[in-house]
This record gives structure tokens, C-alpha cells and sequence, in this order.
């Protein structure tokens, strides 16, 4: 689904946060890692949360609604909307904070995140390793959530390298 051009005019002022990682998987099954929803609730979300609950319809227009337990014992929803996919190589969603039936919601530690972000998974073959980047931008964002996001860097790497040590341990381990 393109982006309408205001999206577009106000994704262009910001840099979108970009990580790459390696991992010693073939592309299919880190594919797998990320389009099943049984392997992606072994690793998904930053370290020290586990998914509890995840409901998956994957396919463009479909979704995937999670919850994660938090450390400190509570709970938290999100939900990412499939845009594109192209298998085994590319994955676009837009991702956001949701409560359990999937309506969206504020991040629950900062009222002024981006409501929605999009997030594009890019798979790349690395001889029998595989290349995984993500590359995550606000959409349809007030200017005070563009600031948050733009803020936000050193948060948002320490995240997903948590996510991604998760991600790196579970493929370890099959």
C-alpha cells in the first residue's frame, strides 16, 4: 500500500531508525521465525518480556495482535497490520500499541510515541547466514511524535538489540 503524500511529506522530515543483524540461519527458516506465529512467540519483543497471547492472519491486509508480559509482571498490546509481503525476502506492517482486542492505544510509557510506525523487514542471503534489517519510521505522525521518535534512538537500539539477541538465541537453539 503506498503512502499518501502527506504521509510521505511528513516521513521525509525524519531519518528512519535502521538496525542489521546477522544470523547464522538460512533464509527460510528465519522467514519462518518471523511468519509463524508459534516460532515469533519463542523470541518476539524486547529481552525479559515473554508473549502471552498472539492471534496471526498473515497475509496483506491481515494482522498479527500480540500481548507481552512485562518484567514488573504486567502486560502490554500491539498489533501490526500487513502491508506487503514478499516471501521469503520482504515484510512491510504498520505496527502499533493496542489494547487485547486490537483497538490501538498510546504507548503505555509515553504519551507522545508515534500512534503508527512502519516497519519494513528486509531478509538478504549471506551465503549460509542471513541478513535481517529493520527499518521502522513514524507515519501519520503529530510533530510532537516525530520529536519522540527522532529522541528516542538510544532506546529504540537498545530494544531491538534485545529483540534480536532474542531472535539470535532462538535459532541457536533448534
Amino acid at each position: 500500500m503506498p503512502l499518501s503524500s502527506e504521509t510521505a511529506a511528513s516521513a521525509d522530515a525524519l531519518e528512519p531508525f535502521v538496525i542489521s543483524r546477522s544470523f547464522d540461519a538460512p533464509r527460510p527458516l528465519l522467514w519462518q521465525a518471523l511468519t509463524d506465529p508459534e516460532r515469533l512467540a519463542k523470541w518476539w519483543g524486547p529481552k525479559g518480556y515473554s508473549v502471552i497471547a498472539a492471534k496471526m492472519d498473515f497475509r496483506p491486509g491481515g494482522s498479527y495482535l500480540y500481548g507481552l508480559r512485562t518484567p514488573d509482571g504486567g502486560a502490554m498490546w500491539g498489533r501490526f497490520i500487513y502491508q506487503e509481503i514478499e516471501k521469503p525476502a520482504r515484510i512491510v506492517v504498520v505496527t502499533s500499541f493496542s489494547d487485547e482486542k486490537g483497538g490501538l492505544s498510546r504507548h503505555p510509557m509515553s504519551p507522545t510515541w508515534p500512534l503508527e510506525t512502519r516497519s519494513i523487514f528486509s531478509l538478504e542471503d549471506e551465503g549460509q547466514r542471513t541478513k535481517l534489517t529493520v527499518s521502522w519510521l513514524p507515519i501519520n505522525a503529530t510533530d510532537a511524535e516525530r520529536a519522540t521518535f527522532a529522541g528516542a534512538k538510544d532506546s529504540m537500539q537498545k530494544g531491538w538489540d534485545g529483540t534480536l539477541d532474542q531472535l539470535a538465541d532462538y535459532l541457536a537453539g533448534l
